[in-house]
């Protein structure tokens, strides 16, 4: 005796839905793979110096392919000083203290600076007229310098200067934002006088001294 087409159909849809069951079961889903990925940052944050003292920012000539120098990895210390009437002249030397070498390309900046924490007192260099950028490749171990015009405090009216002792320069490499400190004592200008002219880097040490 035929059975119902109902009772047909409901047993068709109950073996599929076995079929289905079974397959799932003999056959588990893999599990998707996780992919963690961690973001960097492309530029470290800059550390600005707590005073005034300021590097231009220049890029080097096209199709330089070594680094510039970093300031953590220069030593800077002075040369030659030379004094002339209403000035002294003094050498700052930059040295590669890293085992690659790198380059400077333009001026430092340079404040007179004191006290602890160092701080920058008066007006920040001016860029000398009287010398021309250049591409200065330092070895490791080698130098690079600049000079450095002081003129004397004492001949700026008070209006525009407050003799202050400096112990410091703080000296800021080309294109870099973080200050070496030099010791230096001077004498400092606290107010609107421009004592400070430094010229662009060059190779070497700048002489004995």
């Amino acid at each position: 005796m035929n059975r119902p087409l109902n009772a047909v159909a409901a047993a068709a849809g109950l073996a599929a839905v076995g079929l289905v069951a079974a397959g799932c079961g003999s056959s588990p889903a893999t599990p998707a793979k996780t992919i963690t990925v961690t973001a960097s940052p492309s530029t470290a944050p800059s550390t600005q110096p707590a005073g005034g003292t300021t590097s231009q920012p220049t890029s080097a000539p096209a199709g330089s392919s070594t680094a510039a120098c970093l300031t953590r990895y220069l030593n800077g210390t002075t040369g030659p000083t030379q004094g002339t009437a209403g000035s002294v002249y003094v050498v700052i030397r930059f040295k590669n203290l890293n085992n690659v070498p790198c380059t400077l390309y333009g001026f430092p900046g340079v404040a007179q600076a004191a006290g602890t924490p160092v701080t920058d007192i008066g007006q920040p260099s001016a860029e000398s007229t009287t010398t021309a950028r250049e591409l200065v490749t330092l070895p490791p171990g080698g130098y690079a310098n600049a000079t450095l015009q002081i003129v004397d405090a004492g001949n700026f009216p008070a209006a525009e200067c407050t003799m202050k002792d400096a112990t410091w320069l703080a000296v800021i490499p080309p294109n870099q934002q973080v200050p070496l400190y030099v010791s230096y004592k001077s004498t400092a200008c606290k107010g609107t006088a421009k004592l400070l002219t430094v010229t662009a880097v060059r190779p070497g040490d700048g002489g004995s001294g």
